[in-house]
């Protein structure tokens, strides 16, 4: 018995995920007749976190449609800025992204970070739990159904992370608010406040403090404040430029 077969375009924005032969247009694809479109895509690679749209024969259509044979189905990416409705815009990264999470802390974004290995299964039901968006280059994790919401994060470079992730998701920046070792949120603290955690030289050469309301962590504008406020400012100028 011949298998149904449809006729997959895969958007080039999505292209890394599939086999160069799925990238020159639409191509052909035996089905099974009884599988949904959701899980015909995701075997050819595309994790459906990062699918905006399914056109068939012109038409949107659900993750749940079963295809038939001969239909023309365009695979297209998510739509930029993308909205995540039904909870606070927050994240969860896995242990990967550690750079990736302080910069979003930086900018006051809510960022949880798992710093071991604590495995998929209890990532995604994190996410879920809290209800954050989960950021990995685990296409695996991002398959789990349990997950809340879900996006791949396509650089290794954290600059280019950082960029991406603002780009698609247009978080709310509130710089320098938020702890960037456990992401609770800061307060201005006194010298004196602060005294028991400061180095003398720190106490000698610095006046203006902030304290995390959860760990304690004292901050001030130090040897790498320079630095960090150059990541401020791409980004703020990024949502400048957005706007």
């Amino acid at each position: 018995m011949n298998r149904p077969e449809i006729h997959v375009e895969v958007a080039p924005a999505l292209h890394l995920f599939v086999p160069h032969a799925r990238r020159a247009g639409a191509t052909p694809l035996a089905t099974d007749g009884v599988s949904t479109l959701g899980h015909v895509i995701e075997s050819l690679g595309v994790p459906l976190t990062e699918v905006g749209a399914l056109v068939v024969d012109g038409r949107e259509a659900p993750a749940s449609h079963i295809p038939k044979a001969g239909e023309t189905v365009q695979v297209r990416p998510v739509d930029r800025p993308q909205r995540v409705p039904g909870a606070p815009l927050r994240f969860l990264l896995d242990v990967h992204l550690g750079t990736l999470a302080r910069r979003l802390r930086l900018l006051g974004v809510d960022t949880a970070y798992e710093s071991t290995d604590i495995g998929d299964a209890a990532l995604a039901k994190r996410s879920a739990t809290e209800k954050r968006v989960m950021l990995s280059r685990d296409r695996g994790l991002l398959r789990r159904r349990e997950l809340w919401a879900g996006a791949f994060v396509y650089s290794t470079r954290p600059d280019d992370q950082l960029h991406d992730v603002l780009d698609r998701f247009a978080p709310d920046l509130r710089p320098w608010t938020r702890c960037t070792a456990c992401n609770g949120l800061l307060e201005e603290a006194t010298k004196e406040e602060v005294a028991d955690h400061l180095e003398h030289g720190t106490q000698r050469s610095y006046d203006v403090f902030a304290q995390c309301t959860e760990c304690g962590r004292v901050y001030w504008k130090g040897a790498h404040h320079e630095q960090l406020e150059a990541v401020v400012e791409r980004a703020l100028s990024m949502r400048t430029q957005g706007d």
